[in-house]
């Protein structure tokens, strides 16, 4: 029974962090210190945590992608709109992530894969949430995204590879910085992730094709998809109501406190 609720956190906790601009590997970090799942296959756990989380923004913002897909389709006899030219950026934004983690994925993996870059980019990507909010102008609609803004959010997103970061935390920034509405930021950040979250958890497909799991490993990864799903559609839902009315500096300070409990579990002897 233990094991279950355990499943319970991680798929909660993942459901959130990867949307809510906490970083979901800080949290992992101190989770997978603590707890200790029976799952001999980590990465079969990680693979059904992340395609829990495409499948809840896609529900989440299934009318949208319909109506984006429908323009991109379009586009290709001509029928260009607003829809169609997001999509394109979508997809422009996509590159330097998919790129970047085709390329480099194993070597940040193994080289910048450690409790001091998480610490470091907890504190770092937290001060630029503040600087930020402070400078922006955020008063910029979907429509006057070009297709340099939708790079430069792009590259943010494949800064996210490093841990510690925050996938949905980085293209917010750089969301801001192009001068988008904070929850129209939020909005294109969630978009953006459904491509790249969707990559990520079929290049690691081949690795869990033919993994024999018990019976019990198998509850738990149920258990874990489930909750995932469903917090991951509800932490979508509070961010984007949330930043109607605040700013993301809550997230910042909760990053620094965050990275002083790492410290203090990990680092002071």
């Amino acid at each position: 029974m233990i094991n279950y609720l355990n499943a319970i956190i991680f798929g909660i906790v993942q459901g959130i962090t990867e949307f809510v601009p906490i970083s979901s590997s800080g949290h992992l970090e101190i989770l997978h210190h603590f707890i200790k799942l029976p799952i001999e296959n980590d990465l079969a756990f990680d693979v059904v945590l992340h395609f829990a989380t495409f499948l809840a923004v896609v529900w989440f913002f299934r009318k949208d992608i319909c109506r984006l897909l429908q323009s991109w389709l379009k586009s290709f006899a001509g029928q260009a709109d607003q829809f169609s030219r997001l999509s394109w950026l979508i997809i422009l934004a996509t590159v330097p992530a998919g790129l970047a983690g085709f390329y480099f994925d194993d070597f940040i993996e193994s080289t910048l894969h450690s409790t001091e870059i998480v610490i470091t980019m907890l504190i770092i990507v937290g001060i630029l949430f503040i600087i930020i909010e402070k400078v922006s102008q955020k008063t910029q609609e979907l429509k006057n995204l070009n297709w340099s803004k939708a790079l430069l959010i792009g590259l943010a997103q494949a800064l996210a590879l490093i841990p510690g970061t925050s996938r949905s935390g980085i293209t917010i920034i750089a969301g801001l910085a192009v001068g988008l509405k904070r929850q129209l930021a939020v909005r294109f950040s969630f978009l953006l992730s459904v491509p790249i979250i969707l990559a990520a958890s079929i290049k690691k497909v081949p690795q869990v094709v033919g993994t024999n799991l018990a019976i019990d490993e198998l509850i738990i990864l149920i258990i874990a998809f489930i909750t995932s799903f469903v917090s991951g559609f509800f932490a979508i839902k509070f961010l984007l109501n949330f930043t109607r009315e605040h700013s993301l500096n809550i997230f910042a300070y909760y990053r620094f406190i965050l990275a002083a409990v790492i410290i203090i579990v990990f680092l002071i002897k």
